[in-house]
């Protein structure tokens, strides 16, 4: 009950500075204005060999503004709450906003977008826990990784993090509206030798509610199993085959889509998928929602970064797409409307066929499975995709040995358009929400 009545305090604190800063900016003779303002509060505790690498505590607060004068903006932050300091970020983005050049597409986003009324999604979960009680909580799991295998022989560490923040947003169309949210972590990464040869890999599981946390034994195992399975990797010739994207790097794969659909993508004409809308992008049975209201969800969010409504809404249906990426800015230089993306999506679910991670392996028979990859070999424009990575070969739908230093090449439109399954091991931990991804085929560059 105190942290809800403490919460409810914070979040009316931060309005009434937000609400402050708004008229400040109206004085100023600021045609219109929005404002952010965040407090923040953090825990971190990092341990390496059983001994205490890092304690670090934060609390930071800051404000971001923008005022508009006519078609011209100008921005500014502050770490300074007080009224001098709210009067300096108000005097320093009206003297940009005279410096700047007029664009026709700046403005607040319309005010019937914004978020009037709008449900409380359970985010806020504090996790009462003793700087003592976090470096025991990561000497603990680095102890169960480096107990799991003799080949485990070093460590980058554990951590256990723990954050809270509350945001309020403001705009001169009568609207001010804030959220306090919750974050929590635990991560492990180690070292196995064999033979002469290393491998390092990691774990982690983070949640808004520290009870729902994968215990922190068992993030360490998990870190040490994914090591030692790596070790005694081997190199392969070059061939084209079927490859598999484990969940953790799939996310990444659906990020590449995202990118391509984004506004400032899309308007700088920098996209493979420019003027695809109502197109097939996927296969038939693929489908990307997105479901910005979970309860307790990473990506859930009541409103965008301008304040306005978010929506569930369907981005692919049947693999076809039915909508952009838009914050307001975007959507009047494309001229379309806002899809109260504005800092990205939230929660976007990616479903296909229902399929058992082992059924994709069986599907699979002989190919790769990536369960890394290295470096950032992406061409927006054309969608060329080639990354360094390591994963496992299969045959006869069974892992039979670790590979590495490879490189894996091909088209993201060509990707997407060749999914052959998505996995049912769906990864919680972010903002995309997919299982493991059977490709048809890529090109595995290798000896």
């Amino acid at each position: 009950m105190h942290d809800v009545e403490s919460s409810r305090t914070e979040r009316l604190s931060l309005e009434t500075i937000v609400e402050n800063v708004l008229d400040q900016a109206r004085k100023a003779g600021a045609d219109a204005a929005e404002a952010v303002v965040s407090r923040d509060l953090g825990l971190s505790s990092s341990v390496r060999l059983g001994e205490v690498e890092t304690l670090e505590y934060h609390r930071d607060k800051g404000l971001g503004l923008t005022l508009y004068f006519g078609k011209r903006k100008g921005n500014a932050s502050t770490g300074d709450l007080s009224e001098g300091g709210i009067v300096q970020a108000i005097a320093a983005a009206a003297a940009i906003a005279k410096h700047t050049a007029e664009d026709p597409y700046a403005g607040l986003p319309d005010a019937e977008k914004l978020a009037k009324n709008y449900p409380d999604l359970d985010l806020d979960h504090p996790w009462d826990i003793k700087a003592e009680q976090a470096v025991e909580l990561a000497r603990r799991c680095e102890a169960a990784a480096r107990d799991y295998d003799p080949r485990i022989r070093n460590s980058e560490g554990a951590t256990v993090t723990t954050f809270r923040g509350t945001l309020a947003y403001g705009n001169t169309h009568d609207f001010v509206g804030s959220y306090t949210a919750t974050r929590h972590s635990v991560s492990c990464s180690v070292v196995g030798e064999q033979d002469g040869g290393m491998q390092r890999d990691y774990w982690y599981a983070t949640s808004r509610v520290a009870e729902d946390l994968q215990d922190v034994e068992s993030v360490g195992r998990q870190a040490a199993e994914r090591t030692v399975r790596r070790l005694g990797g081997r190199r392969l010739s070059t061939r084209e085959v079927p490859v598999i994207f484990e969940a953790g790097v799939a996310r990444g794969l659906i990020g590449h889509f995202v990118a391509a659909i984004r506004g400032p993508a899309l308007y700088r004409k920098a996209s493979f998928l420019l003027d695809h809308l109502g197109e097939a992008v996927f296969p038939v049975f693929m489908q990307l929602r997105e479901a910005p209201h979970i309860p307790r969800a990473l990506g859930s969010a009541p409103f965008d970064g301008e304040g306005v409504a978010t929506q569930p809404r369907d981005i692919i249906t049947d693999g076809v797409l039915q909508g952009y990426v838009l914050d307001s800015y975007s959507a009047r230089r494309l001229g379309m409307e806002t899809t109260g993306n504005a800092g990205g999506v939230h929660n976007l679910i990616v479903s296909g066929e229902d399929t058992d991670f082992n059924d994709l392996l069986a599907r699979m028979d002989t190919g790769l499975l990536v369960t890394e990859l290295i470096g950032h070999g992406i061409n927006m424009v054309t969608g060329d995709y080639s990354r360094g990575a390591a994963g496992f070969w299969v045959e006869g739908g069974r892992i039979q040995y670790p590979v590495e230093e490879i490189t894996i090449a091909g088209n993201l439109k060509q990707m997407f358009r060749n999914i052959l399954a998505v996995g049912n091991d769906v990864d919680l931990r972010g903002n995309i929400r997919t299982g493991s991804i059977l490709l048809e085929r890529m090109t595995v560059a290798g000896e």
